[in-house]
């Protein structure tokens, strides 16, 4: 069997949970309930259609957008962080689509950061553009995030002029962006590349009077000697030109001959791999995964879907010892754990006010465990996704115990959203196949919310010992029983509420649940 060779048979409810985990920010009930039965074809599919585009962010006080205004100063801050809660909202409220999980992988790989380029106008756009080609072609998106203002601030594409050349681009293009460090580029190529990338301007930075931003060349600016590159790009020479178009013709000459070094789609396939399935990349699995999703990516020149259609209804993929392979990121812990019990934003347009609260909240809790949207610590992106160890770095002293304490606000009824519980437990527990059976409740509720299948020693000490604290199973039955009978009555209620969230809370704080 090819690892790569089409999934086929219909997917078990384990197996349409495994897939909406790594694919989106996690699984809803009702999706693994709907989806149950369907093929991966089927559902890698609707994952990959095409999304419509989502309305602009709005300013909590004025109620209108402010993406296409003159920059303000004074608001500037509360902007930034507008603009992460309504990608924060756009993640809690994702259909079943890998697009807002492509956005922030490319947000990871094409990086910028607020901080640094400091105008929200321009990380508004530079969030568009990711989402815009978040599913689309390689080539066109690498040619647009060269140009993108934001980018040319992050690494001073701006002040790369001829006779002064500024590098940090044309590294990173290479190191990072397209053909990686095993690519065999040159220092050589280094300079030769930031020759070819003179010129390129940003316009409007924080520009109080004036509306527009957007990027241009300014051939008086502009390298016009031919460029040489190495024997890792077959000694291609880049012919110098000085006409209007100039900029673009030798970006794109560029980004072809980077293009057509075998390494590059191995890399990006890398990426993906490493983002969606497993941090352990074997010999194996280049050899057979990598170099094959590679090989398929030049061939459909560089269109991204077909590498995730390939990758999505592998054999490979759907292999049951890579579930629970990964740690959940912090978009996906707190984003699962939130779109699991329903918290969803309400539209902005209707009430602003509890938009803006849901997304605050959802962002926060990102932030204080390492992920900070739109602000990765570096050009490396997140250090959980470069450093030794891999996903591994998500969990660390400081974080393990906010997760935890994440999940602890969750079931001690202190998140409310519209004056209820998000966690209403005892709802939920109905929807289960027995909740008068404890085994039964516990079976279904860790196969719903754990990635991996617990062994039965487990489940029977979760059920003994943390959800009925060493009572009789047949209690626990009496005690569901007369709830249901009598739902109205406070003492028969608290009997099997307390016994659930003390259960649930547990769970939330088992290394179980911190994978995917």
């Amino acid at each position: 069997m090819a690892l790569l060779d089409a999934y086929t048979q219909p997917l078990t409810a384990a197996q349409v949970g495994h897939l909406l985990r790594r694919t989106t920010f996690g699984p809803t009930p009702e999706q693994i309930k709907t989806l149950t039965g369907q093929t991966a074809n089927q559902i890698v599919t609707k994952l990959l259609a095409d999304q419509p585009a989502p309305d602009p962010p709005l300013d909590l006080t004025t109620g209108k957008v402010f993406h296409d205004q003159p920059f303000d100063t004074v608001n500037a801050g509360k902007r930034n962080v507008y603009i992460k809660n309504w990608w924060a909202n756009l993640m809690l409220n994702q259909p079943v689509s890998v697009l807002e999980k492509m956005t922030l992988f490319w947000s990871n790989h094409f990086v910028t950061n607020t901080a640094t380029v400091n105008d929200y106008r321009y990380m508004y756009r530079y969030n568009t553009l990711l989402r815009q080609q978040a599913l689309g072609n390689f080539k066109a998106f690498t040619i647009a995030i060269t140009q993108d203002p934001a980018m040319l601030r992050f690494l001073n594409g701006n002040q790369n002029v001829v006779g002064t050349a500024n590098e940090n681009y044309a590294r990173e293009l290479q190191e990072l962006f397209t053909i990686g460090r095993k690519g065999g580029y040159t220092e050589d190529d280094v300079r030769v590349a930031a020759k070819v990338l003179t010129g390129w301007a940003d316009i409007g930075y924080r520009d109080a009077v004036n509306a527009a931003i957007s990027s241009t060349f300014r051939a008086n600016r502009h390298d016009t000697t031919d460029k040489t590159f190495s024997a890792t790009y077959q000694n291609t020479v880049i012919k110098g030109r000085s006409v209007a178009s100039a900029g673009l013709d030798e970006l794109t000459d560029l980004i072809d001959m980077i293009l057509r070094n075998a390494e590059t789609p191995r890399y990006i396939c890398r990426r993906l791999y490493l983002w969606f399935v497993n941090s352990d990349i074997t010999p194996d699995i280049e050899t057979n995964v990598i170099q094959p999703l590679g090989d398929l990516f030049r061939k459909n020149n560089f269109e991204i879907k077909p590498v995730l259609t390939a990758l999505f209804q592998s054999q490979h993929f759907f292999d049951e010892n890579l579930r629970g392979a990964l740690i959940k990121s912090p978009t996906d812990l707190v984003m699962g754990t939130l779109r699991f019990w329903g918290m969803l934003a309400p539209d902005p347009k209707q009430n602003i006010t509890a938009f803006y609260q849901v997304g605050n909240y959802a962002y926060a809790r990102l932030k204080e465990q390492q992920q900070d949207l739109l602000d990765p610590p570096t050009v490396f992106g997140w250090t959980a996704y470069y450093q030794t160890g891999y996903y591994q770095q998500w969990i660390n002293s400081t974080t393990l115990g906010l997760r935890g304490s994440f999940g602890d606000s969750l079931t001690n009824g202190a998140l409310k959203l519209a004056g209820k519980p998000v966690v209403d437990i005892l709802s939920y527990v109905k929807t289960l196949s027995d909740p008068t059976d404890p085994a039964k409740l516990v079976n279904d509720m860790t196969a719903q919310l754990l990635a991996i299948p617990l062994a039965q020693t487990l489940k029977d000490f979760l059920t003994d010992t943390i959800l009925l604290n060493s009572i009789p199973r047949y209690e626990w039955t009496g005690e569901w029983n007369d709830y249901v009978k009598n739902p109205n009555d406070a003492a028969k209620k608290q009997a099997v509420q307390l016994k659930l969230t003390n259960f649930l809370q547990y769970i939330f704080r088992m290394a179980e649940y911190q994978v995917s």
